[in-house]
């Protein structure tokens, strides 16, 4: 099968419609991203729980539903999740999303934090212009991924807390991009050798294990970084 369907993340049991939309959703790396967003918020003093909550909705549906959707939608020709989703039932879906997690953020900007608008109006641009590659794929490269789905989302996280920008927030936000960069730089490799299996050409099995290996680790511990620190905020 010349799709996804064999990747780490996707189910291998349950309904087909269900497996590829679990996987549509890239939940370790929409994980991860989630996470930035919640290291960003926890560098506040002090926190506002609903806006913590609300970034993480925010970056669920714009990152983890629609940006992905748009993904498969922008893959020029190539269907990584097969022709289980039609064109149409994913450009609903990006929009839908996109759509809702926008109008969270402009409830919490109108109201709150109007510098978040800084943040929002790129996130917005690079949800199409990396995903569907616009400019012929200038945007789809792997610094704006690590810029983009790295250190945005954590200044957005602190920016919708505070209402500023910190020399603090920035320094982590350039950690947990450089973090992103890891990501992508193993992720890029290790899609292509999937996709070897799957047109049955030869592939290092080692490598690929490797490469799995630090995709699931990077992804875990990012993940548990945040949620360490929520925990520390909540019961600290």
């Amino acid at each position: 099968m010349k799709d996804r369907r064999t990747e780490w993340f996707v189910p291998s049991l349950g309904p087909l419609k269900l497996r590829i939309f679990i996987g549509l959703l890239f939940l370790p790396y929409t994980g991860m991203v989630l996470a930035y967003a919640v290291i960003g918020s926890m560098l506040a003093n002090p926190i506002h729980w609903d806006r913590a909550g609300a970034i993480l909705v925010i970056y669920f549906l714009a990152l983890g539903v629609g940006a992905h959707a748009l993904d498969a939608l922008g893959s020029k020709g190539v269907k990584p999740w097969g022709k289980v989703f039609s064109k149409g039932q994913l450009w609903a879906l990006a929009v839908s999303s996109i759509v809702a997690a926008y109008a969270i953020g402009i409830y919490y900007m109108v109201l709150y934090t109007p510098l978040l608008w800084l943040i929002a109006i790129p996130e917005g641009f690079f949800v199409f212009a990396y995903n569907l590659e616009w400019f012929k794929g200038r945007f789809h490269t792997d610094a704006w991924f690590a810029f983009s789905w790295g250190s945005l989302p954590v200044l957005a996280g602190y920016v919708l807390q505070t209402n500023r920008v910190s020399a603090a927030a920035l320094l982590v936000a350039a950690s947990m991009g450089l973090l992103s960069l890891v990501e992508i730089k193993a992720s890029r490799p290790y899609k292509e050798m999937k996709r070897d299996i799957a047109e049955t050409r030869e592939i290092d099995s080692a490598h690929i294990q490797r490469l799995e290996s630090i995709l699931k680790s990077l992804s875990l511990g990012v993940i548990l970084l945040g949620a360490g620190m929520a925990s520390l905020r909540w019961f600290g």
